[in-house]
């Protein structure tokens, strides 16, 4: 007699179909999602939002005139759009309309509700997935300055519109006796500034007080010097390259760290040295 030693293996698990069906389904929309991402990128970038925004119900040859792109692009683009409920589509005109408040989240810039930066984040991410899956690999880190220009640009002009709201009409109030110190003037530091727009609106905003900015990426500070120009306050808006773990100097009256504690590689380390500055 002999005896079966063979490991007993576990019977293959039953499948449901119908989670499976809504399960797949649900990763096709994903899909569709990741697709539109690019197109509104894409729509941004080519002035169509803002062109449908100004002109009201449109053909996908007055569309393309109009920017100077090929019909048969904007043609699809305007599909695409229109099956996402992005736009509205007249089948008896075979024209395309941006609806009135899909307008205000996709042209108006200074908006809360602004947009088209979010994905300009998400496509620039996608983009980063070669040097990403690397890394992951290799269990190196992954800088900020890796990330393609899209990731930069679209951070500014996802988080700008709320800066613009709230920083000095809300926040700031919020922090108890700091309001009357920066009207009289004080020196502030802004850390991870990126491209300057929380440092340059509070520059604008009280003209007795100096801000620098600062962030370890020196093509965004670059940016944020130009910037600094072009809103006239270069005197008193200043930027400079440092990590926030070098922070130089010490003294200052105030410091502000907006969206960016979480994207840096040691952040306990920068909290301790901008507690100590």
């Amino acid at each position: 007699m002999s005896t079966d030693t063979r490991p007993v293996t576990d019977a293959a698990p039953e499948i449901d179909m119908d989670t499976l069906m809504a399960f797949v389904f649900r990763a096709v929309d994903e899909v569709g999602a990741t697709l539109n991402a690019a197109l509104v990128v894409l729509g941004d970038k080519l002035g169509y939002y803002k062109d449908l925004a100004a002109h009201g119900p449109t053909t996908p040859a007055e569309l393309a005139q109009r920017t100077g792109t090929a019909e048969p692009y904007a043609r699809e683009w305007l599909n695409a759009q229109a099956a996402g409920q992005y736009v509205t589509y007249d089948p008896e005109t075979c024209r395309y309309t941006l609806p009135a408040e899909q307008a205000v989240a996709l042209t108006v810039e200074d908006s809360p509700a602004f947009l088209p930066g979010l994905f300009q984040i998400a496509l620039g991410t996608v983009h980063d997935m070669d040097h990403i899956l690397g890394a992951a690999r290799n269990g190196a880190g992954y800088g900020w300055h890796e990330h393609v220009t899209d990731v930069h640009v679209g951070c500014e002009r996802f988080f700008f519109p709320s800066y613009n709201a709230h920083l000095v009409a809300d926040w700031l109030p919020a922090l108890e006796g700091v309001m009357p110190k920066l009207e009289k003037g004080i020196l502030v530091a802004d850390i991870g500034c990126g491209h300057g727009a929380s440092t340059i609106l509070m520059a604008q905003a009280f003209p007795n007080s100096r801000f620098i900015g600062y962030d370890y990426h020196p093509e965004s500070i670059a940016v944020a010097r130009q910037r600094a120009l072009e809103a006239g306050v270069p005197d008193r808006a200043i930027f400079e390259v440092s990590t926030a773990q070098s922070l130089p100097a010490s003294g200052y009256d105030l410091i502000t760290m907006f969206d960016c504690l979480h994207d840096m590689g040691d952040p306990v380390g920068a909290a301790e040295q901008v507690r100590a500055a």
